[in-house]
Order: C-alpha cells, then structure tokens, then sequence
C-alpha cells in the first residue's frame, strides 16, 4: 500500500466545512439541468417527504473487494468526524455521501459499468435539500487542518448566494423534452436461451441443491443523440412517484438511475427498517381486476414460498444485530404497472455504529440473489451472460452520523452517451415456469422503456 493510500482523509484532503442556506425558487429538475456536464446525484422518497440532489465533487470514496463495505464505513468516518457544519438550522441539509456498490465484491467493470467500481460514493459540492417543499443549498469544502473554518464562513456565505442566484435566474429555461424513441433496440437473450437458462436454474433446485436463485436478462437501446437521462427521471416521477427514485452520474453522461419500490435498510440510530419484498403479479385493468390479481398473488403457493425465503433471511441476517425485531403482516404492494408481496420489517440495533454494517449483512437478500447464497450467487455468475454491475446491488447516501438509506437498485438502467442498458430479473424456485418469469421480466422493463420511450 502506498503511503498515501494509508493517508485518512483528513489528511489527503483537509477538513471538510459545510454551508447551509435557504434555496427558494429552485426546483430538482432545474437544479439538475443546471449540472449536467458535471458529477450528479439524486435521491428521492416520497415516503419520506425528502428529496436531495446534488453535482460537483467535493471528495469521491472509493473501495475494492471484499471488505469494500468496510472501507467505505472507516473513510466516511474519517471524512465527518471533524467536519465543521457552519448552520445547522436544517439538519436535514447537512452534507451526506451518495453512491452505492456492485452486486458482486469482485466485480470488473465492463463496457457497460466502466464508470462504476465496486463501490464509489461522491460528497457534492453543491447540495440541494428539498423538506416538505422548502428547500435548502449546501456547498461542501475543504480546509486545511491547521485553518479556522469561522473563517471561511464568509467566503463561503458569497459563494452559496451567488450559485444560489445563478440557479433561481435560470430555473425554467431549461425545458425537458419527452425522449424520441431509440434508433435499435434489442434484447440480447432470446427466449430460447433463457428457458435454458431458467431450466438449469430449476434441476439444481429441485435436486436440493438451492432452494431459490435469481435470474435476470438485459435490454439495450440506442440513439442518435445522449440518452435523455432528465427526461426519463421526469417520467419516473410522475407515473412511479411511490418508489425510491435515484440518479448516480459519476461522470458526465455516464449515469445509473430507476425507480425501485425495494428498501434494502434505512438507519436512523438504534432504529432500523427494512421489508421483504418479492413475488409478482401484473395490474388489473379495472378495480375489480385489481383486486382479484391481488388476492390471486396472496393465494399462490409459489408466489407465497419465494417471499417467505426472502423474509426469513433478511430475518435470520437481522436477529444477530437487533435486540428487538418485528416482521410485520404481509400484504400487497401496488405499483402503476405491478404488484408485490410485501411484509414490512422493523427492529432495534444492538449498537449505533451506522448503516453500511447493515447493509453489508442484509446484501444480497434472496430477492435478487437466492437462497442460501453461498451457492446462488456463484451459480448467476455460471449462467448470466452478462455482468450486472450496479442492478440488483445497494444504491443511497449515508449522513455525518454514518445513518442512512439504501435500496435495491432494480427498475433501473445504465447510460452511457447515446446507450443505454435496462435490467430486469425474476425469482426461481422449483415451482417456476420460464414463460411465466419471461413476461414477469417483461413487466419490470415497462418503467425503463416508458421513461425512454420505448414502445
């Protein structure tokens, strides 16, 4: 190792000082086509009446293999615990990392995923914080050592008006357009391939071998102009409000973005939550419909056992760390396109030591790796012909406290200039059928390919 990979944070970069102010007049898709052309970021939870977003790069933390979760945790802590917010009077506003992780811990980027390494998280250096519609600017910086960050505070103050300004003067002439439909699309894995495929999966399954794995297949898209990345979190926003939108834009037009309904985990001192969520079924076309493919979904054995794998791991992952659990009753989850089996869990940790010990315990849960893992997941490596970079793995931000919240970042899509690759996948048990996940698979595309505007 050299000596300055052995350097802490402070000591590469200085302190880091945060500024607050309050941001009026400025929305999330102006403030985003405000920075393109620069590191972005977004997160947004209805749920949760919180929204931020974010461009620049004040500090990028990196990590490799299998202690990556790890050494993300000791560099977030070593970049906070002397940081000096300068006004606090929204917490909520206060600097916090984005980024997430590879499914696999050794991961190799491809093509596709050649901007994202196993694990990256970017602390913005302007930061727009959206509370129940007021909303808040931060700018993040970095002193050195031996300085006087009240110093600073004036400098700063200048420099957080003036963006500010320049941001509430250009709010509305950036117009985003709907996307004009792709130039190619195609979907690599013809269906012949993966009923090979699932049938593989499905011997070994019920030769006792797993008892759940996986599988997912691959669209891609191209254009004659840069994916309309704006547009597409436009659409996600209005037609799945409900799930957890994110956009991580490490390099300019090298973007991973969606729009899940999975939390992986949020949290929040001892306080943590998470859900099972897995099993599927389309919409009805009418609320009679509706209704009745609920209670089709409820009533499925298949359905039923593949969420109950699902819950009694993440169970089995929490009960170590919580000294209090409660996994609640399961019920449906309706999506503008699909429903989910969905039981809420939630429970109190042992100790506050943040979130990333969490996630790395809870990923993969079986919803998108299998059961028990230690077999599914060198058994998606054998079978999926492509890599899954990002899908599938954590994506959030963690605040100074090293709480936070990460989902499973399905629904999603990696865009890369003029192409774009969407993912999608379906749970295997024995009772599986191929056509049957195909067009399960099928409807998990639809919010990608709607946002891109592909019919």
């Amino acid at each position: 190792m050299s000596q300055l990979a052995r350097r802490s944070i402070p000591e590469q970069y200085g302190r880091l000082v945060s500024l607050s102010l309050p941001c009026e007049g400025v929305s999330l898709a102006g403030f985003l086509a405000q920075a393109k052309g620069q590191p972005r970021v977004y997160w947004e939870s209805q749920r949760d009446h919180v929204t931020f977003a974010g461009f620049g790069a004040a500090l990028e933390l990196f990590a490799y293999g299998e202690t990556r979760f790890t050494q993300i945790q000791r560099q977030a802590r070593e970049l906070f615990t002397d940081a000096v917010v300068l006004d606090e009077t929204e917490p909520l506003a206060a600097p916090r990392l984005f980024g997430g992780f590879a499914f696999r811990d050794d991961f190799v980027p491809d093509d596709a995923w050649s901007d994202f390494p196993p694990a990256h998280f970017v602390l913005p250096h302007y930061q727009l914080t959206s509370v129940e519609g007021r909303k808040w600017l931060t700018i993040n910086a970095h002193i050195g050592l031996e300085d006087d960050p009240a110093e600073l505070g004036e400098a700063l103050t200048a420099a957080l008006q003036a963006r500010i300004a320049a941001l509430q003067a250009a709010e509305g002439r950036a117009q985003t357009t709907a996307p004009p439909p792709p130039r190619d699309y195609n979907m690599p894995m013809p269906y012949d391939a993966w009923e090979t495929m699932l049938n593989a999966a499905i011997g070994r399954i019920r030769s006792g071998e797993l008892k759940k794995v996986v599988l997912s297949r691959v669209a891609e898209a191209r254009y004659d102009q840069p994916v309309s990345v704006d547009a597409a979190l436009k659409y996600l926003a209005e037609h799945y409000a409900e799930s957890y939108r994110f956009l991580f834009e490490p390099r300019p037009y090298r973007a991973f973005y969606g729009a899940t309904p999975e939390l992986l985990v949020q949290v929040d001192g001892h306080r943590v939550v998470t859900m099972g969520l897995a099993g599927s079924i389309r919409r009805g076309s009418s609320p009679h419909e509706d209704e009745a493919m609920a209670a089709e979904l409820l009533a499925s054995a298949k359905d039923r056992h593949e969420h109950a794998l699902v819950v009694e791991r993440i169970k089995a992952r929490l009960t170590p760390l919580t000294s209090q659990l409660t996994i609640g009753e399961t019920g449906v989850m309706r999506l503008s396109n699909i429903q989910h089996l969905h039981t809420p869990i939630e429970g109190r940790l042992h100790s506050s030591q943040g979130v990333l010990p969490v996630v790395d315990a809870l990923h993969p849960t079986p919803a998108l790796g299998g059961e028990p893992k230690e077999i599914a997941l060198p058994l998606i490596g054998q079978l999926e012909p492509i890599t899954r970079g990002w899908f599938g793995a954590p994506v959030g931000w963690m605040d100074r406290h090293l709480d936070g919240q990460f989902a499973v970042a399905i629904r999603s899509a990696v865009a890369q200039k003029d192409r774009v690759w969407m993912y999608a996948g379906a749970g295997i048990v024995a009772d599986s059928d191929p056509q049957k996940e195909w067009d399960e698979t099928a409807l998990k595309f639809a919010p990608m390919k709607n946002a891109l505007g592909i019919s």
